[in-house]
């Protein structure tokens, strides 16, 4: 659901249907980080009262997808380089544990369709010249490591992963707008892959270690360059 100007569906829940409509064009990148919320600009595109815009927003503040800065000012989240340290380090833990019991608990058909999900990832990986977008090799990774979580068989594991994943797609989006080499999503995605069809743990959590700790590196070090960069005051909605 996008933030275009038009009218949300009076059958459901105004305040829900808010929350989605921002939450998604958050993630998507429509809404970039460091972006100015504004209650009474976010209540015309949508076409609601600023009522249910107040209360969408303050759940994303809840979950760190928003962030109140000086002045009271509203902004859509982003993430300093020791930020993104500590999401790693966390989100590492917490695939080293979807990737062992992915290798014990995944399917036959869940194997394949990994699989599937690694050969678009490729494809994606050799047409990066062409006119896809940073959303579109971001939506690639996370549903690469979203179905290790789903094979894992964990239903908490994948709930705590997912609350990761959101923060984790706004600082990439953050850094993938300025280099698109920050993402890797062919080759090291296939190295994670083979072990895991072997259903060797130690191996698959060695590969899945490495890889995040590649992405780690490589975040960091746009993140740093970018805050050396002369600093610039938050948009607003257009």
């Amino acid at each position: 659901m996008s933030l275009s100007s038009r009218s949300l569906q009076r059958s459901q829940s105004l305040q829900e249907q808010a929350y989605q409509a921002i939450r998604a064009a958050i993630l998507s990148g429509e809404l970039p980080p460091g972006q100015r919320l504004i209650e009474t600009q976010l209540a015309q595109k949508l076409q609601v009262s600023r009522t249910p815009i107040r209360e969408a927003l303050r759940q994303l503040q809840n979950e760190d997808l928003a962030v109140l800065e000086a002045h009271n000012v509203l902004t859509v989240a982003t993430f300093s380089a020791n930020d993104a340290r500590q999401l790693y380090d966390c989100r590492i833990v917490l695939e080293q544990l979807a990737v062992s019991e992915a290798c014990t608990h995944g399917s036959d058909a869940q194997m394949q369709a990994f699989l599937e999900i690694v050969v678009e990832s490729e494809k994606l990986a050799e047409g990066k010249s062409s006119q896809l977008t940073s959303f579109q090799l971001l939506d690639a990774d996370y549903r690469f490591h979203r179905h290790i979580a789903e094979m894992s068989g964990n239903l908490w594991l994948r709930s705590l992963l997912d609350r990761v994943f959101d923060k984790m797609l706004v600082l990439r989006i953050q850094t993938t707008e300025s280099n698109r080499q920050v993402l890797d999503v062919g080759g090291e995605h296939r190295q994670i892959y083979t072990p895991i069809s072997q259903r060797n743990v130690e191996a698959a959590v060695q590969a899945m270690t490495s890889h995040l700790n590649a992405a780690k590196a490589r975040v960091i070090e746009e993140l740093k360059h970018l805050q050396s960069a002369p600093s610039s005051s938050a948009q607003e909605i257009v």
